[in-house]
């Protein structure tokens, strides 16, 4: 059985980190999906593709499925700058602002 094993990014949607710090195992399909010809719906027999682990840490995921026989294929996350200002949102509206507020 082969997982693998990631650090998920943010949404596009969102500028926050939320879930994000948490490690996700997850599984490898093990058989294909196929057209159910009546409704057109994809399926599968394969129940493992539903599964998703979560660790506070890369090292206690690993130690997991090294304990139950799992093959993981680990991916390190990018780096990424956090995006912090000096006074913060509130600097938008600063009544001793220095340079012309622009949108």
């Amino acid at each position: 059985m082969q997982a693998r094993l990631f650090q998920p990014a943010r949404t596009a949607m969102s500028s926050g980190a939320a879930r994000t710090r948490d490690w996700v195992l997850e599984f490898a399909p093990s058989e294909a999906r196929e057209v159910d010809p009546l409704m057109g719906w994809t399926s599968s027999g394969d129940t493992q593709a539903q599964v998703r682990l979560r660790f506070p840490t890369r090292e206690a995921a690993l130690e997991y499925a090294q304990a139950k026989g799992i093959e993981v294929i680990a991916t390190l996350p990018h780096a990424r700058r956090p995006n912090l200002r000096a006074r913060g949102y509130g600097e938008n509206f600063a009544t001793d602002r220095k340079g012309a507020w622009t949108h």
